[in-house]
């Protein structure tokens, strides 16, 4: 089977009213849903348990979006043998037929792409635009890694020798365990689990708490384009009890994170003690957040940069990885830069994503309300509130998690809003005496995953370029959105291990070499 080259997936224009009106019908089918239960996939089997968890809309916390099987030790025992039991057949599947299937999922995805999409809306406040790309996302992740499969099943380039006949090809690791975050519940999920898949490995899938829903929709796709019973396994359960086993587990090969760096470095800690019967070093592929910067130089299209900033911080409520939560201005334009992201902030629509002209939905959840407006309140010790500054009164009125973009200005590098994940709609404005200056403050930092300079010197970009300690880089743009192919994606120090998904480096996370030589 030939394969066209990659292109990503188009964004939905929103504008067209044909669009509009599918989008709407696709959150009535959604909504009809409310309150399905959804069971446990270990092995191809449904178990519905009695212990469940409850996915709730942010906006309205009285809606149940389902109701899902929570798993404990023994399902997760259970889901191991399964996993374990699959690996054998489908580690010896030709690698194409592998990429085959994920081919097969993008275009069914590709079909239901407004479902995915206003799940999400519901099950944990993206806006329209936000949750189609992030659909999107997950369909160029599926078509991307089917055909980095297909590259990397092909003979391997080796130097050659006289007498000798070598070889080196790509072998699985065995059954990993995947947990993705909530923020990007398709997209991140998807890529985490069909990469590992694609690879010849075995997975046991533990979604978010907060975004079972959509993971639970990703596996019944996985299973119409063909996977074969236990090669996914769908786990929802408790981080504390369930995750921290199964990363203990002897038969764990890998373990692919994203989430905070507090439990990515505890993840790292467990995999890293030996257990009994363990015969290899387990993987540990982790992405753990970031405090991002933008920089605007003296010399910058200001317009540009605010509008950057603005829609790097408050895009979905500032709830990513990416977001630039730190803005670090040259002294010249300080004041004036200011002024234009207050103007831009101030259009921001907040209410119900599902109504398609809300830019800012809630946040998560109840724990990620009081744990932003906790760090707000830590703001107006350390800086000067320039808006915002507290709950939005759509928390009053609907019970949802509504916090108002807020603005500190005049922070200082080091405190508490300038160096921790706060991963809400909280930006930190802080003053640069010079270009070089600014970039020392945008490294001032245990983070190191996304950065953004805004400059028309080319001599200052070309410093940040060297000096700009981060793993993505943007030059006169904003500092998330990155595009599968486009911008491989990963960071520096506390932000992970750099692993670059959506890049050719990506699927060797997943897979061992193995070098055959035969004398002549």
């Amino acid at each position: 089977m030939a394969v066209v080259p990659f292109q990503n997936e188009p964004l939905t224009d929103f504008s067209l009213p044909q669009n509009r009106e599918a989008f709407r019908r696709a959150l009535e089918l959604v909504q009809s849903r409310f309150g399905r239960e959804y069971p446990l996939i270990i092995g191809g089997e449904r178990i519905m348990t009695r212990d469940r968890i409850l996915s709730t809309n942010p906006a309205n916390p009285k809606e149940v979006i389902g109701s899902v099987a929570k798993a404990d030790r023994d399902l997760a025992d259970k889901a191991m043998a399964a996993a374990l039991a699959a690996f054998q057949d489908w580690s010896r599947v030709s690698p194409k037929a592998r990429a085959r299937i994920l081919l097969k999922a993008a275009a069914i995805m590709r079909r239901r792409k407004h479902e995915f999409s206003a799940t999400m809306v519901v099950e944990i406040g993206k806006s329209w635009v936000e949750a189609d790309a992030d659909t999107a996302e997950a369909i160029d992740f599926l078509e991307y890694y089917a055909r980095e499969m297909y590259r990397l099943s092909e003979p391997q380039p080796l130097t050659r020798i006289p007498g000798e006949d070598n070889e080196l090809y790509y072998i699985p690791l065995g059954v990993g365990l995947i947990i993705p975050p909530w923020n990007f519940p398709c997209a991140i999920t998807v890529g985490m689990t069909a990469s590992a898949i694609v690879a010849g490995n075995t997975v046991i899938l533990k979604p978010s708490s907060l975004t079972p829903v959509v993971a639970a929709l990703f596996a019944e796709v996985m299973e119409e384009a063909g996977l074969p019973p236990g090669v996914l396994n769908y786990l929802p359960g408790p981080g504390g009890s369930v995750g921290d086993y199964l990363v203990g587990h002897p038969q764990t090969r890998f373990i692919s994170f994203t989430g905070s760096k507090e439990v990515g470095l505890r993840i790292n800690e467990v995999a890293a003690k030996t257990a009994p019967g363990q015969r290899w070093i387990k993987r540990v592929v982790a992405e753990m957040g970031g405090k991002d910067a933008i920089v605007v130089d003296r010399e910058a299209d200001l317009d540009a940069a605010a509008d950057g900033i603005v829609a790097s911080a408050y895009g979905f409520q500032g709830q990513k990885c990416s977001a630039c939560s730190r803005a670090i201005i040259h002294q010249d334009v300080y004041e004036e830069m200011i002024e234009r992201i207050v103007e831009r902030t101030k259009k921001l629509v907040q209410g119900d994503p599902r109504d398609p002209e809300v830019h800012q939905g809630p946040v998560a959840d109840e724990s990620a309300f009081k744990s932003i407006l906790h760090y707000i309140e830590i703001g107006k010790q350390e800086g000067r509130l320039v808006l915002g500054g507290g709950p939005s009164p759509l928390a009053s009125e609907t019970g949802g998690y509504f916090i108002q973009p807020t603005i500190f200005a005049d922070v200082d590098s080091r405190a508490r809003i300038g160096q921790e994940e706060i991963f809400g709609p909280v930006l930190a404005i802080m003053k640069a005496k010079d270009f070089e200056d600014a970039i020392r403050i945008a490294n001032d930092t245990e983070y190191g995953l996304t950065g953004s300079v805004y400059s028309r010197n080319r001599a200052n970009l070309e410093y940040a370029r060297r000096h700009f300690f981060v793993g993505n880089l943007y030059l006169n743009r904003k500092s998330t959105g990155a595009l599968v192919g486009v911008h491989p994606f990963g960071g520096f120090n506390m932000s992970g291990t750099d692993s670059k998904t959506g890049g050719h480096d990506y699927l060797l996370l997943f897979l061992q070499a193995k070098a055959v030589s035969e004398k002549l």
